[in-house]
């Protein structure tokens, strides 16, 4: 490992000690992340189970492989799967395998020592698999089963991801001992057209408070809202959808049709997918794993020796001022990783400005920054062609308002930089966006990198601004080769991986810039440089 590849490596973000990564929880006082895993090479294959342990989800030890595929019904993988802890404080782990004749089932894995806090040793049952796809189900579209819930029935209850046809959705199955299922008459949910639903997620949150919801313990009343998300196979994005659980029909309907699963709203506009939620019981949070793969080539991944990186964790609740999507943040604990703080307030850019925030170099930061939003009523100058998408030429393109934001992961002539950036536009029939468009896009479409062979997609999103709020706001965090941006308080999110051959290390600068014609006002910027956290090894 060396040259521009060796400060690819992310500092404070999870990471396999090499090779290739992909049901988190906490249990005596431990975070346990369970993680697909090549323990042989960078790319898809040998799929087991790899195993960390945290007291504070930043820093990490690596312990022995959770499970490794050694049975017929996992000869293919040991796939993705989930933890239930039951009321006793047992801990029971379903995954998917893939079996010799490449049949997706379900198996059920056992601590091996129910005392131990680190969960070292685990066992698979005599009894696996436990589930096969049933009848109008293929082979190989029926995989990920979620977190149990109990139901008042005194019935356990988990979904798992399949397809029929073109329609993505989610069985749901019943049990008193996790041993014996019987599959209910009516899907979870389904929508036509999304393909396979992988990675399915199921879990309520609280329209009242930010505080998370035990999983396994079903709740439904008018505090409740429950979160159904899928993993696209078919576009490799995470979405989901708001709506209500029926106790009594054990089905799911969304509170909107047109932000049905596959339809609407995404965890993540960037590169992101294979998430898993659990609840924090330690601090009663709802937390967010998400998994980032590479954007560069797989030879750049073999020579560097690993691929993949989990992003950070995130508290994820309703936004109970819109009360139509989720908010991630991260975790609190991130922020301990702050130092050497720079701040700016009060700096007008007028059109075609680009500022080095001085004293903020390097390629671990976190930056908040807040604009004040543009005066609309200027907006109704604005010609049809004003109509815009984030692919037609990123932060390059000219507009009244925007592109405006940050450049970061920059060397110092801008040969090299990522933006990250508010773009206010009409909507594409040609009538004004009452919340006005603004497009969050990162990295920059040709220049965040030099070497050849990296994927520079432009990522963008539309997000919700309420009429009270007088700022536009970003949250950005940069991690050598990944960016992760939070927009107004976390209403949307984007994920980017950028590969910088030159603004790397303390090469790398940070800019505010406005290439729009009209000025824009930053109120604040804060920006802070990141300790690296610790990987290492249980002895």
């Amino acid at each position: 490992e060396g040259g521009f590849l060796a400060s690819e490596r992310t500092a404070f973000h999870f990471q396999p000690r090499n090779n290739w990564m992909n049901g988190p929880l906490f249990h005596k006082g431990y975070y346990h992340l369970f993680y697909q895993y090549n323990p042989y090479g960078v790319e898809w294959g040998n799929i087991s189970w790899g195993h960390a342990v945290s007291t504070d989800l930043l820093h990490w030890q690596h312990m022995d492989l959770a499970m490794q595929p050694d049975k017929w019904y996992d000869a293919d993988g040991v796939w993705s799967g989930s933890a239930t802890i039951l009321p006793n404080g047992q801990v029971i782990m379903l995954y998917t395998g893939s079996t010799n004749a490449s049949v997706q089932v379900q198996n059920l894995a056992l601590p091996l020592n129910t005392s131990d806090p680190l969960l070292r040793e685990w066992i698979k049952i005599p009894e696996n698999p436990i589930l096969v796809p049933p009848p109008g189900i293929a082979p190989k579209d029926f995989r990920d089963p979620t977190t149990a819930w109990l139901e008042a029935d005194g019935l356990w209850r988990i979904a798992i991801g399949a397809k029929k046809g073109r329609a993505g959705l989610a069985l749901i199955y019943k049990t008193f001992d996790f041993l014996h299922w019987e599959l209910e008459e009516e899907y979870l949910h389904t929508v036509q057209g999304t393909g396979m639903w992988e990675c399915i997620d199921f879990y309520p949150v609280s329209t009242a408070t930010s505080n998370g919801l035990d999983t396994s313990k079903v709740q439904t009343n008018e505090l409740t809202k429950h979160i159904l998300k899928a993993s696209l196979d078919d576009d490799k994005h995470d979405y989901y959808a708001i709506g209500l659980y029926s106790e009594s029909s054990h089905t799911w309907i969304p509170d909107a049709l047109d932000n049905d699963v596959g339809l609407g709203l995404r965890y993540d506009y960037g590169k992101y997918y294979a998430s898993k939620t659990f609840f924090d019981s330690k601090h009663q949070k709802r937390i967010l794993w998400g998994w980032a793969n590479e954007s560069d080539s797989l030879q750049d991944d073999i020579r560097k020796g690993w691929s993949s990186v989990q992003t950070l964790p995130r508290i994820l609740y309703l936004d109970n001022l819109t009360g139509t999507n989720l908010i991630q943040w991260p975790i609190e604990e991130v922020e301990a990783l702050r130092h050497d703080k720079v701040s700016r307030s009060n700096v007008l850019l007028k059109g075609g400005d680009v500022v080095e925030v001085d004293a903020a170099q390097g390629a671990q930061l976190d930056i908040e920054v807040g604009f004040e939003y543009p005066d609309a009523s200027k907006l109704d100058a604005l010609p049809e062609s004003e109509i815009y998408d984030c692919s037609q030429g990123g932060a390059t393109h000219r507009g009244v308002y925007g592109p405006f934001g940050l450049l970061v992961l920059a060397e110092d002539k801008l040969q090299e930089m990522t933006a990250v950036y508010f773009y206010m536009t009409l909507k594409r029939d040609g009538s004004w966006e009452t919340r006005f468009s603004i497009h969050v896009s990162n990295p920059h479409v040709s220049r965040s990198s030099l070497e050849p062979g990296i994927d520079t997609t432009v990522y963008g999103t539309l997000f919700h601004r309420l009429p009270t709020e007088d700022s536009l706001s970003l949250r950005v965090i940069v991690d050598h080769s990944i960016v992760e941006t939070f927009v107004q308080g976390g209403r949307a999110c984007i994920t980017s991986r950028v590969y910088p051959t030159l603004a790397t290390g303390d090469k790398a600068r940070l800019f505010m810039f406005n290439n729009g014609t009209q000025p824009v006002f930053v109120k604040n910027l804060d920006a802070w440089k990141m300790r690296s956290t610790t990987l290492s090894v249980l002895p």
